[in-house]
């Protein structure tokens, strides 16, 4: 295990209140991305869109670009998004939080316009699938875009008059558009996990500290895994997830990615230094606050 890690492991490290800069985003103005990040540092936040999130982790690694970034780890729908997690173990960055998102879909229209009015809908793929039950019951032409704020954005831009887009509420908000039908997705339950992430240097103690995101590997002697998760349940650790991933160069070998959930952090600790002795690439990602569901 490399010992400098002990500095991440810090049960108390928690993310400073100060934003002298922006935060990364993946996405335009009006997105997800920026809902979340609403939710988690205050609708004053300056959010700075990146079209990729390699551009994301990217920027939010370098201190005179931005404080950080908000970034979509999994979907309670469609599951992990995978090369974000290898974006994440590439970086310096550490999750200092993370933010569950009720995702909301909404049929955004310019100022008068009717659902009578509309010929067709514009959105991210992914948005139009997740609406289909309520598309399929209008004869609307479908029309698949990069993303729902720009969707948004662009109906604003040329006051479309028989156009819609669908998009977030806050979308609707910054864009001065109407929510001519509110929560149009078909899964009422559709939920984004949000990471947050900062620098290393801009980790500040939290004594509230109750979840860790961890990476580690092992061999392929027999029992080797399940030999880790008895330890970690030996030790009253709740997992509440556990992701596997192919190590890159290797012939069919996997590192996993774990979230634990703890009531104290003696006891992370404790359990953190029994799978150092059975793993090896043994990474905390961050020690953080348990995120609630909100709806933005």
């Amino acid at each position: 295990m490399n010992r400098d890690l002990f500095f991440t492991m810090n049960p108390n490290s928690h993310i400073s209140s100060a934003l002298p800069q922006g935060i990364c985003i993946q996405g335009y103005a009006g997105s997800f991305h920026q809902v979340a990040a609403r939710l988690f540092f205050g609708k004053k936040v300056e959010v700075i869109p990146c079209d990729h999130f390699r551009d994301l982790v990217k920027w939010a690694g370098d201190p005179t670009l931005s404080a950080g970034a908000v970034m979509a780890i999994e979907n309670s729908i469609a599951g992990s998004i995978l090369p974000n997690y290898n974006l994440l173990h590439q970086s310096k960055l550490q999750v200092v939080g993370e933010v569950y998102l009720s995702i909301s879909q909404n049929l955004l229209v310019n100022k008068g316009v009717q659902l009578a009015d509309i010929k067709e809908v514009k959105s991210h793929p992914m948005a139009l699938l997740q609406c289909m039950d309520f598309l399929e019951t209008h004869r609307f032409k479908l029309v698949e875009t990069e993303d729902t704020a720009l969707s948004a954005k662009h109906l604003q831009q040329h006051k479309h008059k028989h156009s819609a887009a669908i998009a977030s509420k806050l979308a609707a908000e910054l864009y001065d558009l109407d929510v001519l039908v509110p929560d149009i997705q078909t899964q009422k339950n559709n939920i984004t996990r949000f990471l947050v992430l900062k620098r290393k240097a801009d980790v500040l103690p939290d004594a509230k500290a109750n979840k860790a995101s961890v990476y580690f590997q092992t061999d392929h002697s027999k029992g080797i895994l399940a030999k880790v998760l008895a330890l970690i349940a030996k030790g009253g650790i709740n997992l509440s997830k556990l992701q596997s991933m192919p190590i890159p160069g290797s012939h069919f070998k996997y590192g996993f990615y774990a979230d634990m959930e703890f009531e104290s952090p003696q006891s992370f600790q404790k359990v953190l230094t029994a799978l150092a002795a059975c793993t090896s690439q043994l990474k905390v990602f961050g020690i953080y606050q348990k995120g609630k569901i909100l709806k933005g």
